[in-house]
């Protein structure tokens, strides 16, 4: 069992393919590459399933319907099956790891894996999960090329395929500064709760408890003079599908106390 990591995996984010041609994260090639070569070793990035127990159990009941992003060899999944989640579609860019996971999981009935690129997932109709669920996808592709547009082919697709009062759920190492316009593009409607992990390894004091939501400014920033403990805490982003234009200048504390 693999622990998880505070950021993207200790290399350059590129590797080589066919013909010596550099590849990026938001590349198959790279990520099929890389699979064979862990072996289809679980790796679960930033946080596992432990630590973000609360913020799915809070905005997504166990009976929701359930897209995990760019699944990987995650662990994730898996736990929250034994926790009583009934149906997760997983997808992957990378054929390899989608086939590796496929035969390890093949008598669970709740987990299905399919190779999708997660900037076009035409496959789904509108509006056909309650919520969706990425842990490093969309940060992958910041590190790839044409990454604004990629970034919101993404986005887009999430907004489309997430019913209204759905939720999203992000986890990244992104601030606000870099995170929220892309949330925030044109034809996405979301009310945006920010809430702040640190770092599963981090032996630091915290003062707020992790379900304490974070306000952000008008712009969509934090606070002037906040500084997480952790200064590589992840940021978890919880965006609620609305009808009508919201985004992040809207209150960010009405969750407090919801059990």
């Amino acid at each position: 069992m693999s622990s998880p990591s505070s950021s993207p995996p200790p290399d350059d984010g590129e590797g080589e393919g066919s013909g010596g041609r550099s590849l990026s994260y938001g590349e198959a090639e790279y990520w099929d590459a890389r699979y064979v070569e862990e072996g289809g070793a679980p790796y679960d990035w930033y946080q596992r399933y432990d630590a973000l127990r609360p913020f799915v159990r809070r905005f997504a009941p166990p009976a929701s319907r359930l897209l995990m992003i760019g699944c990987g060899s995650a662990l994730m999944s898996e736990d929250m099956v034994t926790d009583g989640y009934v149906e997760i579609v997983n997808i992957d860019i990378s054929s390899v790891v989608i086939e590796m996971m496929r035969k390890k999981y093949f008598n669970i009935p709740q987990l299905q894996y399919l190779r999708m690129d997660v900037r076009d997932m035409s496959m789904f109709p509108d509006e056909s999960f309650d919520c969706a669920i990425d842990k490093g996808t969309l940060d992958s592709l910041m590190c790839g090329v044409d990454a604004p547009l990629s970034a919101a082919q993404m986005v887009l697709e999430v907004d489309r395929l997430i019913k209204p009062g759905g939720v999203f759920i992000l986890i990244t190492y992104g601030d606000p500064s870099v995170r929220v316009p892309h949330l925030n593009q044109p034809g996405c409607n979301w009310k945006i709760v920010l809430y702040i992990l640190p770092r599963p390894n981090f032996t630091g004091k915290i003062r707020r408890h992790v379900l304490d939501p974070v306000p952000l400014t008008e712009k969509g920033r934090l606070p002037d003079g906040f500084v997480p403990e952790d200064p590589d805490s992840h940021y978890v982003y919880v965006c609620e599908k609305m009808q009508g234009l919201t985004g992040a200048g809207s209150p960010t504390v009405e969750r407090q106390g919801e059990e």
